[in-house]
């Protein structure tokens, strides 16, 4: 995922606009207010000449500091400001789907087993429980595409922060699966670390599960897929729950309305140039080759030059980041996919 490096720069995304110290970042804010035409290549020079001894900051980081205050005139149309997406309280089948791996165990053969379940939130149903060999995020790939043919979309899917769903040192936090549901018109939704119970009705699923298929373990994968399958069978159409009335799922879940076509156009009207990052996760701009993430390879950005030099980058909907042409390395905006409280 990573690729190779040749020039000795980190391709881990720039975040100094959020680290800079408070008064340097008071003084920039003090002066776009006092010359409220100046830009960023301006409010530069000043402090080059206004600090000695210290690193200066860049264009694009600047320029991300004005626009976090409000401080940037946005031209076009109206965007999604990349704001996060609200959790949602699922009380409609398809509204959310949680998913996790519960957590691996030892198979007969000695091999470990690592469950990927899927539930809809609202119907307790069991969408899914795939005994696979690893986390791998292949593997994932192949059963939520399964799942997406067979019962459509949801709206949204919650996991934890944990691989595939997230990856801790990508862009956002985001992993190549996370990407692939946004495109599919999917909000993801994370429960704060080291709070499984904000992911609670599926985690007392895992209980009964575990209970019931792993106590002990099947000798190989096939005979433990056969266990999934029948526990399946029993708790979407056979066990009643307290929470619905003690209907069984089956009775309440639906397939969602929303079919799976596989990945719909984008495209950039609004923007100067639509590009697709490179395998190895960079944005090419005529001979500069820009940093970016390689959770993002193969897909297509927008990209708009909304000051001297100084690029906003989107995906979709979202607005990601500045970069300028000569730190080229992405200057990310607040972060829309972070942890959040869930209602209560």
């Amino acid at each position: 995922m990573r690729g190779s490096r040749t020039d000795g720069q980190s391709r881990r995304p720039c975040r100094y606009a959020h680290q800079l110290p408070f008064q340097l970042e008071n003084y920039i804010l003090n002066v776009k207010r006092e010359h409220t035409s100046w830009g960023a290549r301006k409010i530069r020079e000043r402090l080059s000449r206004r600090f000695s001894g210290i690193k200066i900051p860049a264009k694009s980081t600047i320029h991300a500091v004005l626009d976090r205050h409000g401080l940037v005139e946005r031209r076009g149309r109206l965007r999604r400001r990349a704001q996060g997406t609200a959790l949602s309280l699922g009380n409609t089948p398809n509204q959310l789907w949680c998913t996790d791996y519960k957590g691996e165990f030892l198979l007969g053969n000695r091999q470990y087993c690592y469950p990927l379940t899927v539930t809809d939130h609202a119907s307790r149903y069991l969408l899914t429980c795939e005994a696979l060999s690893s986390t791998k995020e292949d593997y994932a790939f192949t059963v939520f595409e399964r799942l997406f043919e067979e019962r459509g979309l949801p709206s949204n899917i919650r996991s934890d922060n944990g691989v595939p769903f997230a990856s801790a040192h990508a862009l956002f936090n985001l992993s190549k699966l996370a990407v692939w549901w946004l495109r599919l018109g999917i909000g993801i939704e994370r429960i704060k670390p080291g709070h499984p119970q904000q992911n609670g009705r599926h985690e007392r699923m895992h209980l009964t599960l575990k209970k019931e298929t792993t106590k002990p373990a099947a000798a190989n994968f096939l005979q433990q897929q056969a266990r999934f399958d029948d526990f399946i069978e029993i708790f979407n159409n056979e066990r009643p729950h307290e929470a619905l009335d003690m209907k069984c799922p089956a009775e309440v879940y639906q397939p969602s309305t929303r079919s799976y076509k596989g990945l719909p156009d984008i495209d950039y009207p609004f923007h100067d140039k639509t590009i697709l990052v490179t395998h190895c996760g960079r944005i090419c701009l005529g001979r500069k080759k820009i940093n970016f993430s390689t959770v993002f390879a193969g897909q297509a950005v927008g990209i708009k030059e909304v000051h001297d030099d100084i690029w906003l980058v989107s995906f979709m909907d979202y607005d990601l980041g500045y970069f300028d042409l000569e730190t080229r390395v992405l200057e990310p905006l607040d972060n829309p996919f972070g942890p959040r409280l869930l209602p209560m």
